[in-house]
């Protein structure tokens, strides 16, 4: 097994450890034990340093091997979403756009903006024009039972 293999299959069990809420359980527990501990050791630096030393290692190393689960779930569901693009009537121009700047997203998302309100408002216009025919056509066969009635 590679080294890379390895260290992907590690950080996805703890990642997966660390948000079960039995994970949470125990963090609480130490914490509340280290509080109890605390007048059996006069709360002395050192008792104080035991908490702090602790919550830093765990919360230094908790961030990389979640920032690397979280890298590997985002690449799958990019490359999921570019295959559903690639394979549906979707453009294709949106296939990558995750390497693109901030300024270049925020524009193409602006780009996007505009063009769902106008078929919105596309949608509003036809729905207005259906129902000016309807109320037309209502009319219509009104004024022909008054004429012919």
């Amino acid at each position: 097994m590679s080294l890379s293999r390895a260290f992907t299959s590690f950080a996805g069990k703890v990642a997966k450890w660390a948000g079960h809420p039995l994970a949470f359980a125990a963090g609480a527990a130490i914490v509340v034990g280290w509080a109890v501990s605390g007048p059996f050791f006069g709360y002395s630096e050192t008792w104080q340093l035991v908490i702090n030393t602790g919550t830093t290692i765990v919360t230094f190393l908790m961030v990389f091997l979640i920032q690397n689960s979280q890298n590997r779930d985002g690449a799958a569901i990019q490359a999921k979403l570019d295959e559903l693009i690639r394979a549906s009537a979707a453009q294709n121009r949106y296939i990558g756009i995750e390497s693109l700047t901030e300024e270049e997203l925020d524009e193409l998302r602006q780009r996007c903006g505009t063009t769902a309100r106008a078929e919105r408002l596309d949608d509003v216009l036809d729905a207005a024009d259906e129902a000016e025919a309807k109320a037309h056509e209502k009319a219509a066969r009104a004024a022909s039972r008054i004429a012919g009635g």
